[in-house]
């Protein structure tokens, strides 16, 4: 187990009333539910910051053409459309 380091937070009544409400529901102690709301408005948080860095980075370099190691993503997306497009007529077609 992790080492825990105790912490004073200080909360409205109307926030712990909810927080009890919410472990007791859920089985577990408020302790437990503060770390787990924690924990996961936290990661959330860093996702945040991590999708923020990688639209700034298209920002600051955008991405000219749809060219990229794996090929060209502008002339898959023109084939792809044509396929399915042909696709969905062929289908119109049908007698059901």
């Amino acid at each position: 187990m992790a080492v825990r380091t105790q912490t004073l937070v200080q909360l409205t009544e109307e926030l712990v009333e909810l927080l009890d409400q919410r472990a007791s529901r859920r089985g577990m102690s408020r302790s437990a539910l503060i770390r787990e709301l924690l924990a996961q408005a936290l990661h959330e948080d860093r996702a945040g910051e991590l999708s923020d860095r990688i639209v700034e980075g298209y920002r600051k370099a955008p991405q000219e053409t749809g060219e990229d190691a794996w090929g060209d993503l502008d002339d898959w997306t023109r084939s792809n459309a044509r396929r399915n497009l042909a696709a969905l007529s062929r289908e119109e077609d049908q007698p059901w």
